[in-house]
């Protein structure tokens, strides 16, 4: 049976796809890949009831990130719909407007906690990707923009262990966990940080952003950064 989700409060209406809003936003779940192994493990582990339940608690926290209360400040998405499907595809998982697509091959393939590890941090991580600001920047810069869907997934306690370590990385827009990490030191220096940086990328991205925040150039906060942590 499939619930619908009102405010991330089931009741017992059945639908065909399960569904689930928060602040008038609709999210459902969808697996075109119940025949495959890896599509079967997702209806067994995770399900499109908990799927849609993540996509809710993904994106109040990342508004409460993003420090956006009002539904006015945040990235409007195709009709106030964030969409997951699990489909019979290479890679990871990726995101193209509100809708975010999820490899049934690489859920059957990990060999870790699917539950956490795969859906729940990378939904997280996929999620920032439907309501970061900047993203008409984001073939020039993908390491920002990246790293703060990790940071993101970081905050929210679902980094996993392969993650590199504060500190580690060759340089600061390496993107992922290496950006992830040093957007971390970054909001240690300012808390909102982040928020501040995403509502600045709206209008494009500049690197002077990290000047105007924190008083200093990137490349020096980044030098700080890796002195700190002995990188």
């Amino acid at each position: 049976m499939k619930l619908h989700y009102v405010a991330g409060v089931a009741s017992l209406l059945v639908l065909a796809a399960a569904t689930a809003s928060a602040d008038d936003v609709t999210f459902d779940a969808t697996n075109t890949a119940s025949n495959t192994s890896g599509g079967q493990l997702f209806d067994q582990v995770i399900g499109v009831d908990y799927a849609e339940q993540v996509l809710s608690d993904a994106s109040a926290f990342v508004w409460s990130i993003f420090n956006q209360p009002n539904p006015a400040d945040r990235r409007p998405v195709d009709n106030d719909e964030v969409t997951l499907v699990v489909e019979d595809i290479g890679g990871v998982a990726f995101t193209s407007g509100s809708g975010i697509h999820l490899s049934a091959q690489y859920v059957g393939s990990y060999s870790g906690d699917v539950r956490t590890e795969v859906v729940t941090g990378v939904l997280y991580h996929e999620v920032v990707h439907v309501w970061q600001w900047g993203l008409q920047d984001y073939g020039a810069h993908p390491g920002i923009f990246e790293g703060i869907a990790d940071f993101v997934r970081l905050k929210a306690g679902y980094a996993p262990s392969h993650w590199v370590q504060p500190g580690q990385g060759d340089r600061w827009d390496q993107g992922y966990d290496v950006t992830a990490r040093f957007l971390d030191y970054c909001d240690s220096l300012q808390s909102g940080f982040v928020a501040l940086l995403n509502a600045k990328l709206k209008d494009g991205y500049s690197e002077d952003y990290f000047v105007q925040i924190l008083g200093k150039n990137v490349q020096q906060l980044w030098q700080d950064y890796k002195a700190k942590f002995g990188g």
